[in-house]
């Protein structure tokens, strides 16, 4: 058999699907739970079998190059094909349920879903969005397979995806009034970031009143932005156009908050997808 019609190898081509996927070599690793090195290895190889450069590459910027381009819809396609024909020899679909933190979903949820399920398409993945500590609850009651949530009674048992950072944030034309309790916009106790954000107040002397409270973080970006009052926010979900207001009305620091995974899924395919899917949240959450 000639070189040119030698079969590509499946692992190879997913290798470059999640490196263009994650632009990233090193979010392409810990998806496939592998080293840098031999993801690389694994891309030269398959840039040497055709004949071509996949990607371009910069010590800051992973890109595809314009055969790169060409190539990777017959990549994908041969991945969903493999994928149906494993499917068709399986005794039933799985299914993930995942939690995961409306402090931690925010505004990228849609890519986390989308990458998700070119990775795995055959999954079928329920996904519930509340507060950390009803997912963790749920979770220890075996309802969820996963969750994704803020660390916020320091359990030591779950994988740290990336540590976050918070801040005061409000509109641009928010007025806080001197000599009168900071406005706030808030979610609904028992909320954590509620309960760190009212501690780092009280411990800082500054009076405060609730003037909004949200049944989530859209309600309460959306309180922000109409200059209800300040939230304390992670930066990744701040609504756009709000402001960080901490240092003009010398706001207290606000503590940073681990994003843990705490998981129980024991199936090989359903790891693998679970590894793509906390390689996909570090890739986003560390931006």
């Amino acid at each position: 058999m000639t070189d040119t019609l030698k079969p590509l190898d499946i692992d190879t081509v997913q290798a470059f699907v999640l490196v263009a996927d994650f632009a990233s070599f090193t979010r392409a690793a810990q998806a496939l739970d592998t080293s840098q090195a031999a993801i690389s290895l694994k891309l030269k190889r398959l840039e040497e079998r055709l004949g071509y450069r996949l990607l371009e590459r910069t010590p800051r910027h992973v890109r595809l190059s314009p055969q790169g381009e060409q190539f990777i819809v017959a990549a994908r396609a041969l991945l969903n094909a493999h994928e149906r024909a494993l499917g068709n020899m399986g005794s039933a679909p799985r299914r993930l349920v995942i939690g995961i933190s409306d402090h931690v979903a925010g505004p990228d949820l849609p890519q986390w879903l989308s990458r998700l399920a070119a990775y795995d398409p055959l999954v079928i993945l329920e996904v519930r969005i509340a507060s950390s500590r009803d997912l963790v609850a749920a979770f220890d009651r075996n309802e969820l397979d996963a969750v994704i949530v803020r660390n916020e009674s320091g359990r030591q048992d779950g994988e740290v995806l990336v540590v976050e950072r918070f801040g005061w944030f409000a509109a641009p034309t928010w007025q806080h009034t001197p000599g009168t309790p900071l406005r706030m916009a808030t979610m609904a106790a028992p909320c954590g970031v509620r309960h760190l954000a009212v501690r780092a107040l009280d411990e800082a002397q500054v009076d405060w009143i609730e003037v909004f409270v949200g049944g989530g973080v859209m309600a309460v970006g959306a309180a922000v932005s109409a200059g209800l009052g300040v939230a304390a926010l992670a930066r990744r979900v701040v609504p756009a156009g709000a402001v960080d207001v901490s240092e003009q009305f010398g706001l207290p620091a606000l503590p940073v908050s681990e994003i843990v995974l705490y998981s129980r899924i024991s199936d090989g395919r359903s790891k693998e997808t679970l590894r793509a899917l906390s390689a996909t949240f570090r890739g986003v959450l560390e931006r």
